[in-house]
């Protein structure tokens, strides 16, 4: 017997087992929040969304367009649109107003939802549909359908129909749209919540944002196990602590950015002697970008938060693989098992990983995408050879695979090969670093050579010697900074990723190739 997978699977369940257990907590004190409510509830509103649109005339296949930080409207809506047969486009709510009109208009997006925050931002998009999201003019989507009252029309699931159409984060060019099936995003949630251990007791915060490959899959796999959600409508360190505290809080996800916000808010607690919330019951996922080892010691030590990595791309849904500890790591060092814990880890179960002779990390999996939306060509060259190509460079070495770089992150200087990653794992090493990119720069002598942009922890002095000698301590002496500069802050994504690409533009300005040589 074959049953169809869909997304909604997760929800009918928690509202059958748990109608009456917390489903979410929304941010408090904006327009627009839903407060705390149940799985019923939740249940209800997202068949109410689907009616809605069914009433506008939005036909099962259009897309709906979220523009929106973290609310439970957007939980409502991954299941009240996609569950029912249309099509959900979260966008990336830092983007500009010319960004988001590109993807409205790329993706055919019939309706856009908007918070209110974003109401005078996005006035010139022009969609057929335009909600602001306040609790008044969305009323009539986001209240609960009652028992009584006609349904929604049935949708008859098809897991090969595309779930989301989820744009990539911008680290390189123009995003394209990842068409992630219900399928993708079935296995996604059912695959990573088996990996790290989601429970019905577990109380999620939502620290990654939800836009992000619908927050991982997430969102599924927490709901339909009986978990709870935390919202959180922007990243604060101290915030984060203050969740923990108040709910009890056992999981998230982010990236290397994220938690290091949090140790930041757990010095300050340390100094004024104020207690620091979840120590032996807080699991933390970082990916986005490999975290500095020194990082991974510190949130072990630090908070006594067990840490754990994934590594994967929005067309994989995301997870590849997965690291976290293991008992025949127990009784190591510290730094040891921080340097074992900051691979990207080993294939998730059903996936599969090679490294092509070029250094390419290679996928297949259930989880990668069904194509890049109306762009066959991408397509074609993504999936060259029956293989995803990720564009990552790494190794596997006995079993776990590392990544070494993005291949256009590879820094070549004097023909050798240098990793920006180790780089800066090694100069995160130094005490008064808080943040740092690692780029390539034009060299007359040796093409490229390499180049470390840091912003410095808050009150401590260090100068462009002290780094460059630390790294030659620790790594070899050609693949050390040849200069520093000291920034206040770095070009990141809303996920975390340095854009790297924006901070090498200048260096590279008025030549025809970002590499010389």
């Amino acid at each position: 017997m074959l049953v169809q997978l869909n997304v909604k699977d997760f929800l009918d369940r928690a509202a059958l087992v748990y109608p009456d257990r917390t489903a979410l907590v929304d941010e408090p004190g904006v327009p627009g929040s839903l407060g705390e409510i149940t799985n019923q509830s939740l249940y209800r509103r997202a068949r109410n969304l689907a009616k809605a649109l069914e009433d506008m005339g939005v036909e099962q296949g259009e897309r709906v367009a979220i523009f929106s930080p973290n609310a439970a409207k957007m939980i409502v809506s991954f299941y009240g649109v996609s569950g029912f047969g249309r099509i959900i486009v979260p966008i990336n709510f830092r983007l500009t107003v010319e960004e988001v009109s590109y993807i409205v208009d790329h993706s055919g997006a019939s309706v856009l939802l908007v918070d209110p925050e974003y109401e005078e931002m996005l006035a010139g998009i022009h969609v057929k549909e335009k909600i602001v999201m306040d609790g008044v003019r969305d009323a009539g989507l986001f209240a609960e359908l009652r028992d009584d009252e006609v349904g929604p029309r049935h949708w008859e699931a098809d897991e090969g129909f595309t779930c989301s159409i989820n744009y990539t984060s911008g680290t390189t060019a123009r995003p394209k749209g990842v068409q992630l099936t219900h399928r993708n995003m079935w296995m996604d949630s059912v695959l990573f919540g088996l990996h790290t251990g989601v429970n019905e007791d577990d109380v999620y915060l939502h620290t990654l944002p939800l836009f992000h490959v619908n927050g991982w899959g997430m969102p599924y796999v927490i709901t339909g196990l009986g978990g709870t959600h935390i919202l959180l409508r922007k990243v604060d360190g101290e915030e984060i602590l203050n969740r923990v505290d108040k709910h009890g809080v056992t999981l998230m996800c982010g990236a290397p950015a994220v938690w290091a916000a949090v140790l930041l808010a757990a010095e300050k607690r340390h100094a004024e002697g104020r207690p620091i919330p979840g120590r032996d019951h807080v699991r933390i996922v970082a990916a986005g970008a490999p975290p500095p080892s020194r990082t991974i010691e510190r949130i072990e030590e630090e908070l006594g938060w067990r840490f754990m990595q994934i590594y994967g791309l929005t067309e994989t849904s995301p997870v590849l693989t997965v690291n976290r500890h293991r008992r025949e790591w127990d009784g190591k060092p510290l730094p040891e098992r921080a340097k074992l814990l900051s691979r990207a880890g080993t294939p998730i179960i059903s996936n599969r990983i090679h490294v092509d002779a070029n250094g390419e990390v290679l996928a297949k999996s259930n989880l990668v995408f069904d194509g890049y939306w109306a762009n066959p060509e991408a397509t074609a060259e993504a999936m060259e050879g029956g293989w995803f190509h990720t564009g990552d460079g790494g190794y596997i070495e006995d079993g776990y695979l590392t990544i070494s770089d993005r291949k256009k992150d590879v820094i070549i200087t004097g023909g050798e090969n240098v990793s920006s990653i180790e780089v800066e794992d090694a100069i995160f090493q130094h005490p008064a670093v808080q943040e740092v990119a690692v780029i390539g720069v034009p060299d007359d002598k040796w093409g490229e050579t390499v180049k470390a942009l840091i912003v410095p922890k808050a009150g401590v002095e260090v100068t462009p010697e002290e780094i460059i000698a630390f790294c030659r301590e620790r790594i070899a002496h050609y693949k050390c900074p040849t200069s520093v500069e000291f920034r206040t802050e770095l070009a990141r994504t809303a996920t975390g990723k340095l854009q790297k690409f924006k901070l090498r533009a200048p260096f590279w300005e008025g030549r025809t190739r970002m590499v010389n040589g």
